[in-house]
């Protein structure tokens, strides 16, 4: 995939679900939005906001237009899955902002999340835009348990906080899959297993187990990735709760090994396995990340 690529997903029998890459960090695919196409027409997640209008061109093929998109739901408010919230509200007027209750200040004030964003992701800042902020009356907030009910299709809300306190994922029954968030992993496609996703400061190891559960409990046929796209839930997910317990673990040895954080920091971009693939830049500032998380998530255990 490339910038602009439509896709329809179609993982255990899918219906009226396509995905859109918008490009970021010039990674394909590792950026999508859903685009459901119900009777209550929706998008799920939005992207960074760079390339916004490529979700608006997308919506359009799909046979919808801005004004009859009625939900935009992020999954959390990390702003590679609702920076774009705050641009898409603005063009598409009858539309809820639907997010779990605890991210929904972020999207009516997103200063604080801006400049978190900007700290954390340094250098790869260049493909984020400061996000718009959203009237309080356009924001729904979403509890566990809740339903967003879009006529033919529904967003069954599963809080999910071991990646962010602010995530939850939503099941549809009507096509039997999740859309995960970033409570499953990264699938990355020319890659043999699932990859880690534990950024500063939110990660939890036992909230990410518990997520994982959670997933396993739903019993989902099909797992829709914002990172990389639709696949069906196979061993999927239990391979990630094995990668993510040996992930912390070896970053635990090599604390104890290294006695330096910056070092360790850098032996795991230094092994990147997603160089291939991702592009180096991106691969070794998103493992700097995700090493950083698990340091965090460890001070916090001691």
């Amino acid at each position: 995939m490339a910038l602009g690529d439509l896709h329809e997903a179609s993982a255990a029998g899918t219906e009226d679900l396509y995905y859109v890459d918008v490009g970021m960090y010039e990674t394909p695919a590792y950026g999508l939005v859903y685009i459901l196409d119900a009777e209550r027409p929706a998008i799920v997640d939005t992207g960074t906001g760079f390339h916004y209008e490529t979700v608006l061109d997308a919506m359009r093929t799909v046979g919808i237009e801005p004004e009859d998109l009625e939900v935009i739901a992020p999954t959390h408010v990390h702003l590679d899955h609702a920076g774009g919230a705050g641009l898409l509200a603005e063009e598409c007027p009858n539309a809820d902002v639907c997010i779990y209750e605890a991210g929904a200040r972020f999207l009516i004030d997103p200063t604080r999340i801006w400049e978190g964003t900007k700290e954390i992701m340094e250098d790869r800042i260049k493909y984020y835009v400061e996000p718009k902020p959203i009237p309080g009356k356009r924001v729904v907030e979403l509890a566990d348990g809740d339903t967003v009910d879009l006529g033919d299709h529904a967003l069954d809300v599963h809080h999910a906080p071991g990646h962010a306190f602010h995530q939850a994922v939503f099941f549809d029954p009507a096509n039997d899959g999740v859309f995960t968030a970033d409570a499953a992993g990264i699938n990355s496609p020319h890659l043999d297993g699932i990859i880690h996703t534990s950024p500063p400061t939110g990660f939890d190891l036992e909230g990410c187990l518990a997520d994982v559960e959670m997933l396993q409990d739903l019993d989902p046929a099909a797992l829709y990735y914002a990172h990389f796209g639709d696949r069906e839930t196979g061993t999927l997910l239990a391979e990630y709760a094995d990668v993510l317990q040996e992930w912390v673990d070896r970053i635990a040895e090599k604390r104890e090994e290294l006695n330096d954080d910056d070092a360790v920091v850098e032996y795991f971009a230094d092994r990147a396995r997603t160089v291939e693939v991702w592009g180096e830049a991106h691969a070794r500032e998103e493992e700097r990340m995700n090493a950083r998380g698990v340091l965090h998530y460890l001070d916090e255990q001691s």
